[in-house]
């Protein structure tokens, strides 16, 4: 079996793309939206991490994340917020995807896949073209045709900070259109 390497740097910024078990359009569901909100607060009041973007569709979510200058272990902040979305997703009555017996033998229930996709910041052109790419995902999955259209982005926190301007987001930008994003 593969043993799977990762890129870690105390106080780093990494950019992720976590997906649903079978791509289950779960995340963007009334349900899904109050159990993803809850095992963030929960996962950040005991593990912290700045948001430095997140984007959720209903399938995935990308989210590029500053750790603490002591702490690298982005690994047990998505086990963790990954647990406490299926703990809580179950509880309130959402069924899971179909469990085979590796997953029985690991105690999973079938709400995410197992594995996500890492990438660590190198500088500020890379972040720049993460976030966007970040914020431009509903766009280019066809959910909307304006970024602004997306309720489940901090592209509305980037705009308020006076970032980037409300109408951005309507043409892929080039930088972005062979970025690797592990989708």
């Amino acid at each position: 079996m593969p043993r799977y390497r990762r890129m870690r740097l105390e106080g780093g910024v990494y950019f992720f793309t976590v997906v649903m078990h079978q791509r289950q359009p779960l995340l963007t569901t009334e349900l899904g939206v109050h159990c993803l909100r809850k095992a963030w607060r929960d996962t950040y009041a005991t593990m912290p991490f700045e948001v430095e973007a997140v984007c959720v569709l209903p399938d995935h979510l990308h989210a590029i994340w500053s750790l603490p200058e002591d702490d690298a272990d982005y690994s047990a902040r998505w086990r963790k917020l990954k647990g406490i979305f299926s703990r809580e997703y179950r509880a309130g009555g959402g069924s899971c995807g179909e469990v085979n017996p590796s997953r029985q033998r690991r105690r999973e229930v079938g709400l995410w896949q197992r594995r996500y996709w890492e990438h660590r910041i190198r500088d500020a052109d890379d972040f720049r073209r993460h976030v966007e790419y970040t914020h431009f995902n509903p766009v280019k999955h066809g959910h909307v045709a304006r970024v602004a259209d997306w309720p489940y982005s901090s592209f509305h926190n980037h705009v308020k900070q006076g970032w980037v301007e409300p109408d951005w987001g309507t043409i892929e930008p080039d930088e972005i259109v062979r970025l690797d994003a592990g989708e």
